[in-house]
């Protein structure tokens, strides 16, 4: 019987390149073990933080050290046409996995380069990818949708570089209208990238600056007390949610470091939650989900003020980690989906999403 040929996509030029690879490599060995093993061929396909597609032995060798290569210094400058793939056994792919994290990977660049060849591929499509990475896109859908936010401020990198006339206006604004403590985010990174606390007037002209430095969109949310509560969602037209997962940890957020650092955090799976807040959250999960038009998979991530009862939805990813400290497959492997079969469904959904001779949107 022919297996499928699974062209894997990581790396990627974002700062989440070796989450990136360190999702892949989990994937990886997923589809070569139990029954995935006769079913799939796994193509690797490493996107270098030039932008350079390589395929084949290439690639393999870098999935298989689960590091990047070193950098050359004096590696030519890749060309717009060197970040195209170009491979030979491009032709041999029957469905993409993009397991990329963050811009130019997962907000829905590479789908849209995916829907243009007309194949078929993982996750979601142009729409739900981009919207899903855009935390101000993101926000304004959840608010129109009604699903209840954290206070915020949308903020424009000209607004914190700019004469000094203008900075410290948006620094009351935001003091006026967020108040400390607030959180500074760039709009369109993932995995913590960036984020910071601000706690005084010089926290927050600090943060405003190192954000604007990832991204010319800036978000700033008030600060709660809360516990952080995640929901995985797997499907397409008819999404089904996970049982929830809590993370707690001593840091002063989940940040990047604490995120991917074993150890650093703790997962609790199921969260422990009374059953009328997470049949609520499970709901708010797969409303966010069909409120972007995601497909495939997802985690929503909410806000739980145990003190009220107040459920506040923070965000979704709709490509989210698949290390071994990632919330994601954990938390379907609680609810009796096990690593190789959520995998093997995830493709299956992108198959499914596709159509037969049709496109993904």
């Amino acid at each position: 019987m022919a297996t499928i040929t699974v062209g894997l996509v990581f790396g990627g030029c974002s700062g989440e390149h070796e989450v990136s690879i360190r999702s892949a490599v989990a994937i990886a060995r997923a589809l070569a073990s139990g029954g995935n093993a006769q079913k799939y061929t796994v193509l690797p396909v490493y996107i270098g933080k030039d932008g350079v597609w390589l395929a084949g032995s290439a690639a393999e060798a870098i999935l298989t050290a689960g590091v990047p290569p070193q950098e050359v210094s004096e590696a030519p400058v890749a060309t717009a046409r060197d970040r195209l793939p170009q491979f030979d056994q491009m032709a041999d792919v029957d469905i993409w996995f993009p397991v990329l994290h963050g811009p130019n990977g997962e907000d829905g660049t590479v789908q849209g380069l995916f829907t243009l060849m007309q194949r078929p591929y993982v996750g979601s499509g142009v729409l739900g990818s981009a919207v899903g990475m855009d935390k101000i896109a993101m926000k304004a859908a959840f608010a129109q949708a009604g699903l209840p936010q954290v206070k915020y401020l949308a903020v424009n990198r000209s607004e914190v570089w700019s004469n000094p006339c203008v900075f410290p206006k948006l620094c009351d604004r935001i003091e006026t209208e967020l108040g400390y403590p607030c959180f500074v985010k760039p709009a369109n990174l993932g995995s913590s990238v960036g984020i910071a606390k601000a706690t005084s007037r010089k926290e927050l002209e600090a943060a405003l600056d190192s954000a604007a430095s990832y991204d010319r969109r800036i978000i700033v949310e008030t600060g709660v007390v809360a516990r952080e509560v995640e929901c995985a969602v797997l499907g397409n037209d008819h999404p089904r949610a996970s049982l929830l997962g809590e993370i707690t940890f001593q840091s002063d957020f989940y940040d990047y470091e604490t995120k991917y650092t074993s150890g650093q955090s703790q997962h609790t799976i199921p969260a422990a939650v009374p059953q009328e807040v997470a049949r609520r959250i499970q709901e708010m999960a797969i409303a966010a989900f069909q409120t972007i038009d995601a497909a495939g998979l997802s985690r929503v991530d909410f806000f739980y003020i145990e003190a009220t009862g107040e459920v506040l939805i923070n965000e979704i990813n709709t490509f989210p980690g698949f290390t071994a400290t990632s919330m994601y497959p954990m938390m379907w492997e609680a609810s009796g989906v096990p690593f190789e079969e959520l995998v093997d469904t995830l493709i299956q959904l992108g198959f499914e999403r596709t159509g037969s001779g049709g496109t993904q949107g």
